[in-house]
């Protein structure tokens, strides 16, 4: 029988009421042990749905990005607590599968905010971190039509959203440095080049959180041949081969026409340094460049 549709304020009420549920119990729930960030549009929504699949691990309860280390760190880690299963529920499931459970959740923001790395790296000492990269190029086009589709992009013209960028973030990250609360909207949805400098965050990252427990996966591996690369994520994280779930490719936006020859020309130029040092944390060339 099909589910009868939930209005969104009836969503929002009961979302409220768990999260105050969360937040009385914090202390009896569990912490993540890994999180999926970045980069936005790169498939961490596909990614996080398979290992949310895997029997030991527990997903957030409520939703599968918290934005705890990038917009909602003034609200405690006691609020962010809450949002994880209980330690109870994780004690069941290690006895009925043998292994220890785990608990995550996936903000790709936490890539880029300047202020995630080292908050991650006070409040989750010894969690991992999966970073998942995409063709920068491709990966811009989808943000833009991404961020028009939800309103949070007013510029229709893809070139023209490009050519206004670095007006929309100049000073931005430093205003953010500067104070650690400040939030700034085109540094969370402007930035279509920016964030395809996946090199610049990672080395970032890699100040804050051992390159050894941080893994990058080419999300175009993922989707065309996932079993290797899921084996892969499950042995980054000691997690037991128990099956593969479906994998499926979920949030994806086609653009009803395609990139225009001489912007992919000029967008391919300005990667390929970044696509350069890129290839020293996969091991290899990107696909995109090979």
């Amino acid at each position: 029988m099909k589910s009868a549709h939930v209005p969104e304020s009836v969503k929002k009420v009961v979302h409220l009421g768990s999260r105050s549920v969360g937040w009385l119990t914090a202390g009896a729930r569990l912490l993540p042990s890994f999180l999926i960030c970045g980069g936005q549009r790169c498939g961490t929504t596909s990614l996080y749905r398979a290992l949310a699949a895997h029997p030991a691990v527990l997903k957030a309860v409520l939703h599968k990005g918290v934005h705890y280390f990038d917009t909602s760190y003034h609200r405690g880690l006691s609020w962010y607590q809450g949002h994880f299963p209980l330690r109870r529920t994780a004690a069941r499931v290690e006895r009925e599968l043998g292994v220890p459970t785990q608990t995550f959740e996936s903000s790709p923001y936490y890539l880029y905010h300047p202020h995630a790395a080292g908050r991650i790296a006070r409040d989750l000492p010894g969690a991992k971190m999966i970073v998942l990269v995409r063709d920068p190029v491709e990966r811009a086009y989808s943000q833009h039509a991404h961020e028009l589709a939800r309103g949070f992009e007013t510029v229709a013209d893809f070139a023209s959203a490009l050519d206004l960028e670095p007006v929309r973030l100049r000073g931005q990250r430093e205003r953010m440095l500067a104070d650690q609360h400040a939030y700034s909207f085109s540094h969370q949805h402007h930035g279509y080049r920016a964030r395809g400098e996946y090199a610049v965050y990672l080395r970032r990252l890699a100040l804050e959180i051992p390159p050894e427990r941080i893994l990058v996966v080419e999300s175009e591996q993922f989707f065309t041949d996932p079993r290797p690369a899921y084996d892969r994520v499950l042995d980054f994280l000691d997690l037991p081969s128990l099956g593969y779930p479906e994998f499926e490719q979920h949030n994806a936006r086609p653009r009803s026409a395609p990139m225009p020859a001489r912007l992919r020309t000029e967008l391919r130029a300005h990667y390929a340094p970044h696509d350069a040092e890129l290839a020293q944390w996969l091991g290899r060339t990107p696909s995109w460049r090979a």
